[in-house]
């Protein structure tokens, strides 16, 4: 399980390809590896992955057909800055929201707005998922907890402070990248509990 709250943006050094994976190289400070050890999860960009092997400060973390094929993991190259926070721990300060590490999808970047009062990225969402998203309800955005701005038919606005900017790697995204995803399970549940209920009582 993981907060949301990313600890670090970390560069990816290398990327060996197999049969079916992929193998990243991350680079972590002292602090993320330290007790750091093979089959603890780490969330990479909010995708809940296996440490295969820690060599120093570079760990390595194998990603799977599926994974590759659900999340943006599969569009990082060389260099890219990967959002970085290992699982939760009994007794850690949960600053953000829940989240398991299993990206429901990808959302566009449809725009970005940057002023000197406001940095504002607008996604777009596939249809299926937009029933989940609310005004001022939570959401994972490449592993980062974030509040829900301003909704509309195909997607929503996210209000970024500087703090989330200078942390994470969304300052870094541009118009047509692609953020994986992870809808709020406690709403996923609400909403379809209601629509199953409506659906047995023949209420559309």
């Amino acid at each position: 399980m993981f907060t949301g709250i990313v600890q670090a943006k970390c560069e990816l050094l290398n990327i060996e390809e197999s049969p079916g994976l992929k193998t990243f190289e991350v680079a972590m400070t002292q602090t993320l590896v330290k007790g750091l050890i093979p089959g603890a999860s780490v969330a990479n960009n909010g995708v809940c992955l296996t440490v295969t092997k820690v060599l120093n400060d570079k760990v390595f973390f194998d990603v799977m057909e599926e994974t590759l094929a659900l999340t943006n993991l599969a569009n990082l190259s060389l260099s890219d800055s990967i959002n970085i926070e290992r699982s939760l721990t009994f007794g850690s300060e949960i600053g953000g929201h829940i989240l398991s590490g299993h990206v429901h999808c990808q959302a566009r970047v449809s725009a970005i707005s940057r002023t000197d009062s406001h940095y504002n990225i607008e996604v777009e969402l596939a249809p299926q998922w937009m029933n989940y998203i609310f005004y001022k309800g939570f959401v994972g955005v490449n592993g980062c907890s974030l509040t829900v701005g301003k909704v509309n038919k195909t997607g929503f606005i996210l209000h970024l402070i500087p703090e989330t900017l200078a942390l994470t790697n969304l300052s870094e995204l541009a118009v047509g990248d692609f953020v994986n995803i992870e809808i709020d399970s406690q709403t996923q549940v609400i909403v379809d509990t209601v629509e199953r209920v409506l659906a047995q009582r023949g209420i559309s």
